[in-house]
């Protein structure tokens, strides 16, 4: 039975090996059926890894559509040394990676909340947060109002990196931590290290009340990867 079992199992994995192996082939010839499929089969993924990444649905939306750029410009260089999935979430990390890094230089040049903007009727300043509010409640807003996720969602955009990207990948997105490795480019042990944290991260967040106040990550997880690594 045992056999067997191992018999069907590698005969999924030679099946599967070929299905990709055929896919790949169509993309390289310029195939746009293939291209039309694998942007059907990978977008909401990929879409919803990039928006738990850089939490901000447009910058997810523009960065979605860079991967399937940088996916058909690369398809060449692709040579099968991990699967077309972990290929695709591969650079789907770094395109966020970039944004991050992005946001954090262009971060000291933008218009702080509390901005004076103008003068009011009465003579008081104006500030810019003022002149933002919008008392219409908006579909993000109102999708916070389901409690149970909501708590989820937030708490996990409160892990830090790369504990965060690390759950993303492995209990939401399902890889096996062989390919979160090869994702992350890192070895397993760090990736269950990172996992063991980044749970015991979420868990705490969710396990602390903090009404009307986002959460914050507990103490000591803060730590950068040459931190990480020692």
């Amino acid at each position: 039975m045992q056999a067997d079992l191992t018999m069907g199992n590698l005969a999924g994995a030679l099946a599967l090996q070929s299905d990709e192996a055929a896919l790949v082939a169509e993309l390289r010839s310029g195939s746009e059926e293939a291209f039309a499929w694998l942007i059907a089969h990978y977008h909401q993924p990929i879409y919803s890894l990039l928006a738990r990444t850089v939490r901000n649905p447009a910058d997810a939306a523009d960065l979605t559509q860079e991967v399937f750029i940088k996916v058909f410009r690369g398809i060449h260089g692709f040579h099968g040394e991990s699967s077309l999935r972990t290929w695709i979430y591969r650079i789907a990390l770094r395109e966020a990676s970039n944004q991050r890094r992005w946001w954090m230089r262009h971060q000291q040049q933008e218009i702080p909340i509390e901005q004076e903007m103008a003068e009011g009727e009465s003579g008081r300043p104006v500030l810019l947060k003022d002149m933002l509010v919008d008392p219409a409640e908006s579909p993000y807003d109102h999708a916070l109002h389901q409690e149970n996720r909501s708590r989820v969602e937030q708490a996990l955009g409160q892990v830090p990196e790369p504990f965060r990207t690390t759950l993303i990948l492995r209990d939401i997105e399902g890889f096996v931590y062989e390919e979160v490795a090869a994702i992350e480019g890192v070895n397993l042990g760090t990736v269950k290290s990172r996992l063991v944290r980044g749970r015991a991260c979420l868990k705490a967040l969710l396990l602390t009340p903090a009404p009307g106040s986002p959460a914050k990550a507990p103490a000591g997880m803060a730590l950068s990867l040459g931190e990480e690594a020692q």
